[in-house]
């Protein structure tokens, strides 16, 4: 039946969520802690959850997730999980020996209250923590925030754990890099490369969820930044965050611990936020902007231009994640479609705040964000008025077989096509990715469902 029950009636809910636009913290968290060289996550909770955080990673980017958990028994769930996870620490470092163990809370470990400074404490003081070796921690409560949420906590705990200033700061630009793909984090290196900038990224997926079938396991891959990186990432100039979810806290605190000014931006989906992007990086990296990207610039601007009357007018609905989500709305009202509908399960104020002032001159779209912006209540919009194009994560896509309408897969998770964590959705050669995908999504419906006598060799 799928969704075919979902009525254009709406009916005020507000303790219910049906089909939340968003996954729950420890995710978030367990993402970011692969950016790291050589760091292993651990959940501190039950099995279970651990499980169901390493499944739906591994579902998105089809390679094998590790991580460890605490494992709670019935009597750490009532007495609290300090041995539990003193004991994970031991184990860990015996049997997996990571260079850095990244240690994420849960709902079950939170509503105990267990203190992950104490617990960290004893595991050192009892010598659990071979020399050399780094256990860091966040907080991570599924109750409360999203995955976004988690993403962020962890990278502050990179800032509070590795950061580190010294008296000379060096001519190197920090980029953190919010919620995206490792070759999203390849293109902004690859750029940044172009353009002669020195850059630390992080966290760095590259080369640790999208690495090669060599024949060779090797649990901890070649890529992530490194320990030495993120030390020295206290001693830059300047710090670029992201997406404001995502980034802005570790900004915050890296400039409070550290001195590194920082500004934060949009991660570079479209046309304008690569812009910004660009020029934010050449100001700060002191760099010019070679022509080789003005020359990137040009071909996304044509192919714009050339297919201008596919894009005009067609109506969009948007769910995912606040900081890919803005761009992307940028970015859709750049090409001259109209996105009318957007639902972000992630809570805040800036996502709310961006979308009034981009759609001002839209006056039929609508949007929501926080717990109560879920998937259902977007089918229920379209039910009113349908869209020519849906955009968005795997859950989407029972609404585009139940409407019959064009869907492209964009955001976390997707869990049913594959090539996402391989090509770019970010800077100008992603936005051209992006671009031939809703053109392709649109004339590839239209092929479809055209009477016989209207079917055009040459669209």
């Amino acid at each position: 039946m799928l969704l075919k029950h979902t009525t254009a009636k709406e009916i005020e809910r507000k303790s219910l969520t049906i089909n939340p636009a968003k996954t729950c913290q420890p995710i978030g968290a367990m993402y970011a802690a692969f950016g790291l060289h050589g760091c292993l996550p651990h959940s501190h909770g039950s099995q279970g959850c651990c499980a169901y955080h390493r499944s739906t990673l591994t579902r998105h980017f089809k390679e094998p997730i590790m991580a460890s958990t605490s494992s709670f028994s019935e009597g750490s769930s009532v007495f609290g999980g300090s041995a539990n996870l003193v004991q994970a620490i031991d184990t860990i470092f015996t049997v997996y020996n990571p260079d850095i163990v990244a240690v994420h809370t849960t709902c079950l470990s939170e509503t105990i209250g267990d203190d992950l400074t104490q617990i960290v404490s004893k595991a050192n003081e009892d010598g659990k923590i071979p020399e050399g070796k780094k256990v860091i921690y966040c907080n991570t409560p599924s109750y409360v925030g999203s995955h976004i949420t988690g993403y962020s906590s962890q990278l502050s705990a990179f800032v509070k754990f590795f950061s580190t200033a010294t008296p000379k700061k060096k001519n190197v630009v920090n980029i953190i890099a919010g919620w995206m793909e490792p070759s999203d984090m390849r293109e902004i290196k690859r750029v940044a490369k172009e353009m002669e900038a020195r850059i630390i990224l992080f966290p760095d997926m590259t080369d640790v969820l999208d690495t090669g079938l060599n024949g060779k396991y090797v649990m901890y891959p070649k890529g992530g930044t490194t320990q030495k990186d993120m030390i020295a990432t206290g001693d830059s100039k300047f710090t670029i965050g992201l997406g404001e979810y995502c980034t802005q806290d570790a900004c915050i605190k890296l400039e409070n611990k550290c001195k590194v000014k920082f500004e934060v931006d949009d991660i570079p989906i479209g046309l304008k936020a690569t812009d910004r992007f660009i020029m934010s990086l050449s100001r700060h990296a002191n760099v010019p902007v070679p022509d080789s990207i003005t020359e990137e610039r040009a071909r996304l601007i044509d192919m714009i231009a050339d297919n201008q009357k596919y894009f005009y007018g067609k109506r969009v609905a948007l769910w995912g994640d606040p900081d890919t989500l803005i761009p992307l709305t940028e970015f859709l009202i750049s090409l001259d479609m109209k996105p009318v509908y957007i639902v972000t399960g992630t809570p805040g104020k800036p996502f709310d705040e961006r979308m009034a002032e981009l759609l001002k001159d839209i006056p039929e779209a609508k949007y929501k964000s926080g717990a109560n912006a879920d998937m259902f209540q977007l089918h229920q919009w379209i039910k009113q008025e349908g869209v020519d194009l849906l955009i968005g994560n795997t859950y989407g896509k029972y609404i585009a077989r139940d409407e019959d309408t064009p869907f492209i897969r964009f955001g976390f998770p997707i869990a049913d096509r594959a090539g996402h964590n391989y090509f770019p959705k970010t800077c100008y050669t992603g936005a051209i990715n992006l671009t031939i995908q809703i053109l392709n999504a649109l004339m590839d419906h239209q092929d479809r469902v055209c009477p016989d006598e209207k079917v055009e060799f040459q669209m």
